[in-house]
């Protein structure tokens, strides 16, 4: 069963933006939600997160100032801007919650996840 639909991936050139929605098929208001990226022959990478009250976010270091992590939880549904694309941002980008402790940098303690969508950023 499909529980997070990710849209807005698609091909961009460097220095544009796109804006990335995650929608949750269930009540996610107490779970963190955090997007990834997978390169091809990479591991999945943390990007963002964002917790159950939208207080706080966390962003990896090589989209820190580029990216903007935000969630409507009234609505199920969680946002990653991504501005000043550049090519290594090319990646199948996916949506993640969790409500179980730990670190959610790594994508270990999400349980529930998108099917991915796909940026790619030309030179």
């Amino acid at each position: 069963q499909v529980q997070l639909i990710e849209s807005g991936g698609g091909l961009v050139q460097a220095g544009g933006s796109l804006r990335l929605s995650c929608v949750a098929a269930g009540t996610f208001g107490f779970y963190t939600m955090g997007w990834f990226r997978q390169a091809p022959g990479k591991e999945r990478e943390f990007v963002s997160l964002i917790n159950s009250s939208g207080s706080r976010t966390l962003y990896a270091d090589s989209v820190e100032g580029r990216f903007t992590i935000s969630r409507d939880s009234s609505a199920n549904r969680a946002y990653l801007q991504m501005n000043n694309l550049r090519p290594e941002d090319t990646a199948v980008y996916y949506c993640a919650a969790g409500n179980a402790a730990g670190d959610y940098r790594s994508p270990k303690p999400y349980n529930y996840w998108g099917q991915g969508t796909q940026v790619t950023v030309s030179s």
